[in-house]
């Protein structure tokens, strides 16, 4: 691991035999990974650095042990901070600290999102609460057979606001079953995301759903970072706006990207039937 990526509570690693991806561990599996607040800004740093890393066209993120992906928020820790209730504060300004809390959380979490590159996610055991929020955020999601999903927000009593409520259900396109399974809370199992459209695919354990997104990671590595990236933002600004302005978007962007060495440098390697090679970005 490279000094510039320590972070407290993450791994970040860079494995030999994963050229241009990167493996970002979520570690704190003593408490089954669940998050304290420092542990949402070093994600954030984490994300924000490897977004500009010139080294770096993919990443897997995991989480450490065998438990968890992450079973959320750390509620204990949230009940003596963000979410305790004693306060000599006035309501009105008692909700403005709220909102800028909420806010820089809900930055963190769309950090995954902004990031330059694809982020192929690979959850086993529970993943609870902030695991949806954060799973939403990454391009690819893939789990392991023992995964233990849910939406858990209103079994402590606040709705979802860190980005399940905005992103789940343009990921599974289902309205129904969001509201059903974030109103009860009831968890759900991995048959039922891959049956839903939530994840991509089902593995039998940790290590083969790890093995699995980085040879996703691997061949998206493989391509061409100008057209990755591209694809990535150009995906991503769609989904929120209207098809005349995906289209317009598309091409400003892509009257700028065109003009990269890549096309013609993908056009000779499958003509010539080779592996082709791509600068850094």
């Amino acid at each position: 691991m490279s000094d510039a990526y320590k972070f407290e509570y993450f791994t970040v690693q860079f494995p030999a035999d994963h050229k241009y991806v990167a493996h970002v561990e979520i570690n704190r599996p003593g408490s089954l990974n669940a998050f304290i607040e420092v542990m949402w800004e070093n994600m954030a740093r984490i994300f924000n650095k490897l977004s500009t890393d010139p080294d770096v066209r993919a990443i897997v993120l995991s989480g450490a042990g065998a438990k968890a992906f992450t079973a959320g928020l750390d509620v204990k820790a949230a009940s003596e901070g963000l979410l305790s209730s004693e306060t000599k504060t006035d309501p009105a300004r008692k909700a403005a600290s709220l909102r800028r809390h909420i806010l820089a959380f809900q930055d963190c979490i769309s950090a995954v999102e902004r990031c330059e590159k694809p982020v192929v996610v690979a959850m086993h055991g529970y993943s609870l609460g902030l695991a949806i929020d954060l799973s939403t955020a990454t391009d690819v999601r893939l789990c392991a057979r023992d995964t233990k999903f849910g939406v858990k927000e209103v079994d402590i009593g606040l709705a979802a606001d860190i980005g399940t409520l905005s992103r789940l259900p343009k990921v599974v396109g289902n309205y129904g079953w969001v509201k059903e399974v974030a109103l009860t809370a009831r968890e759900f199992g991995a048959e039922e995301a891959l049956r839903v459209g939530f994840v991509n695919a089902v593995y039998d354990n940790r290590e083969a759903t790890i093995a699995a997104a980085f040879k996703i990671a691997d061949l998206m590595a493989s391509k061409s970072p100008v057209a990755v990236q591209g694809t990535k933002e150009i995906l991503n600004y769609s989904r929120d706006h209207s098809v005349q302005d995906g289209l317009r978007y598309t091409g400003v962007w892509n009257s700028a990207a065109l003009q990269t060495q890549d096309v013609s440098a993908a056009l000779m390697s499958g003509l010539q039937k080779r592996t082709p090679t791509f600068e850094k970005l």
